[in-house]
């Protein structure tokens, strides 16, 4: 289960795009292997569901899996935020809170600086 986020442009359907191309699948060869129609995959990569929301959680999860690709990225994409990550912040949720409280600016500082502890 996840929670859900409100994230702006069509990163999501760019990215399935752009998996699916590299692995050589066409709309109607991937819409099969993932359990959905192809006009529907097409829409999800044009970002123009219906309903204007984001494909499901267990989409995101069978599209992964063929793609090969990582479902952390494409769950956030998709405007979910993974359980791992939900967990993570109900761990610690001060510091989530302070987090929530920076500008850009900050945020990409400490990004920067745990990508430096990281390594």
């Amino acid at each position: 289960m996840s929670s859900r986020v409100n994230v702006s442009g069509n990163e999501l359907g760019d990215r399935i795009r752009k998996l699916r191309t590299a692995k050589g699948y066409s709309l109607r060869k991937l819409a099969p292997l993932v359990g959905v129609g192809f006009s529907y995959l097409s829409k999800v990569e044009n970002g123009r569901l219906d309903f204007g929301g984001a494909p499901s959680e267990s989409l995101i999860h069978r599209l992964a899996d063929v793609l090969d690709a990582d479902e952390e990225e494409l769950l956030l994409l998709a405007h979910h935020v993974p359980q791992t990550i939900a967990q993570q912040i109900f761990d610690h949720p001060n510091l989530f809170r302070v987090l929530a409280r920076c500008n850009d600016q900050q945020l990409k500082m400490i990004e920067r600086q745990a990508h430096d502890c990281a390594k």
